[in-house]
């Protein structure tokens, strides 16, 4: 019987590699600690995502990206559509995905910084179309083992400072993209997944970074 994954393997680390690096909850703003491990060729490889799906001995790596313009903070929410369906109709404020051994040059068994960094600019392109110039930094990273989906993952939380607030979807399981202030996005946490209420708690620190 097919999984619901045919044919996808994803970016892993071993779960005791986090845990040697120094396991934590919720966000931790130190991410040159970790990213260097994280990325070393030596302790990451790819599994097939029907698996590590199901396995917290194994943390899939996620970037997930924030993005900024003038204060104001692009929020959306999640359709129904082929992503994760555990977080279906939850509102969030971060752009993330799994890096794929597509992603790695001859679909190498394992990835360096390189290549992750190819994956994340592949992600976001698929995802966003965004109008203006950008750039963007590594501020934190992000774990929540609470839950069952926080349990197999691992977010690298990218911050993107936009030109222009021009923005639109190009998944159809994004939807209602606007751009909200701290306070707008405040008043709608509980609507949040978990991941997104983690950073918005800390989203003044992380915009200092």
């Amino acid at each position: 019987m097919a999984g619901k994954y045919p044919n996808e393997n994803v970016l892993v680390v071993p779960r005791a590699l986090f845990d040697a690096l120094g396991a934590f909850h919720g966000l931790c703003t130190e991410p040159e600690r970790y990213v260097p491990a994280l990325l070393d060729p030596a302790n990451n490889f790819f599994l097939a995502r029907d698996d590590a799906e199901e396995d917290p001995g194994h943390k899939q790596i996620i970037p997930y990206a924030i993005f900024h313009h003038q204060g104001r903070f692009l929020h959306y929410v999640r359709g129904g559509g082929g992503g994760e369906k555990r977080l279906a109709a939850k509102g969030s404020i971060g752009i993330g995905g799994h890096i794929n051994d597509t992603d790695a040059h001859a679909a190498r068994r394992h990835l360096d910084k390189d290549t992750y960094t190819l994956g994340v600019e592949r992600e976001i392109e698929e995802e966003l179309a965004l109008g203006g110039g950008h750039s963007q930094r590594i501020v934190a990273l992000l774990n929540d083992d609470s839950n069952p989906v926080g349990q197999v993952h691992l977010g690298i939380v990218h911050w993107f400072d936009l030109d222009s607030a021009d923005a639109a979807s190009r998944e159809d399981q994004l939807t209602d993209l606007e751009f909200l202030t701290l306070e707008e996005l405040q008043a709608r946490r509980d609507r949040l997944e978990t991941w997104s209420q983690i950073c918005l708690d800390s989203l003044p620190a992380l915009m200092a970074r």
